[in-house]
């Protein structure tokens, strides 16, 4: 199988600091990630001035006060920002993408080479001329669902196909828009009818607290992982309460990486080759139970199954019951075929 895309998700965690967001850019590379996301928006075509903050955002930014307006203004990165963090992502070896949340941001990316894949955040699923517009485009696409119904998921493939894009071009996460989610909340299954409804890869955008949910999602066949991460989990700002700290991205990295290996098998359930070795230690054989002379007739209690498993198996024992031992053996000796006749 393919490897698990690992979406290291700074978001917005960078607080508006470019040298914030280099050192996420320093931890993202460090635990192994393959993809290290921001967020672009044009203000004005994202949110009015008006608009509340969620209440996630208003606990996690400490601020009932502000508006998403001035939020959003306060941690959004103007080109010249973007152009620089993206140059240091490609000099650290991990590649940078930026989520975009209006047709304008798209162009822009695209115009200064900033993506060659569109990740659409799961407020824009029903955000009908953004949807007509990356249908145009010949790039694969990522789409996060939370908050969507189903249904929701079927208007949005409709749209995104109805142009350049297939479905072999397009991956849609499972997510949950609570920050951090309930773990009751979850519903992983809902990934897997995602994938069953719309024969689609399918991946999970997490929110939860800790990592056990994203690795549970790769064993249940998640072909991509989006995940916040921080420099410190106290830190003000709306995704920080709700991302991983810099040890905790790399055991989940480390966790989905073997997770890899540990469902990569065939499926045919034998031996594997590092096991081999361990049947005739850990199995039973045949040993004596009482001395037998030879000629003498095996009965039952003249036999015990022991480690080692290098004589006869205790599934062969009735084969032997009744058979006359051809040589004097003494208690505790494995026994052989050979020594009946």
């Amino acid at each position: 199988m393919d490897n698990v895309l690992i979406i290291a998700e700074a978001g917005v965690n960078h607080n508006g600091d470019m040298v914030l967001a280099k050192e996420l850019i320093d931890i993202a590379k460090e635990s192994g990630a393959d993809i290290v996301k921001f967020q672009s928006s044009k203000l004005d075509k994202l949110v009015s001035k008006t608009a509340e903050k969620a209440s996630y955002q208003k606990v996690n930014t400490r601020d009932t006060s502000q508006s998403q307006y001035e939020m959003v203004k306060r941690l959004t990165f103007d080109l010249e920002t973007v152009l620089e963090i993206s140059e240091y992502s490609n000099k650290k070896g991990i590649k940078f993408l930026s989520t975009p949340f209006d047709i304008d941001s798209i162009q822009e990316l695209l115009d200064n080479s900033l993506i060659d894949l569109i990740k659409i955040p799961s407020g824009e699923i029903v955000n009908l001329y953004y949807l007509e517009y990356i249908s145009h485009l010949d790039l694969p696409v990522i789409m996060s669902t939370g908050m969507s119904y189903l249904s929701e998921i079927e208007s949005a493939l409709k749209i995104l196909i109805s142009n350049n894009l297939n479905l072999d071009d397009i991956t849609i996460l499972h997510c949950n828009t609570e920050y951090p989610t309930p773990m009751e909340d979850v519903n992983l299954k809902a990934m897997q009818t995602i994938g069953d409804a719309f024969k689609v890869d399918v991946g999970y955008s997490d929110h939860t607290l800790g990592i056990e949910v994203p690795i549970a999602a790769v064993a249940m066949g998640a072909k991509v992982i989006e995940k916040h991460f921080t420099i410190d989990r106290n830190m003000e700002g709306p995704d920080h309460a709700a991302s991983l700290e810099p040890d905790e991205l790399k055991l989940m990295v480390s966790g989905i990486r073997n997770i890899e290996k540990a469902i990569s098998g065939t499926g045919i359930k034998q031996p594997s080759n590092s096991e081999l070795k361990n049947i005739d230690i850990a199995r039973k054989s045949l040993h004596t139970a009482n001395p037998l002379r030879k000629g003498q007739s095996i009965v039952a209690k003249d036999i015990i199954p022991l480690r080692p498993g290098t004589g006869i198996s205790p599934m062969d024992i009735n084969k032997i019951i009744g058979l006359k031992v051809n040589r004097d053996i003494s208690v505790g000796e494995v026994l052989k075929f050979e020594d009946f006749r």
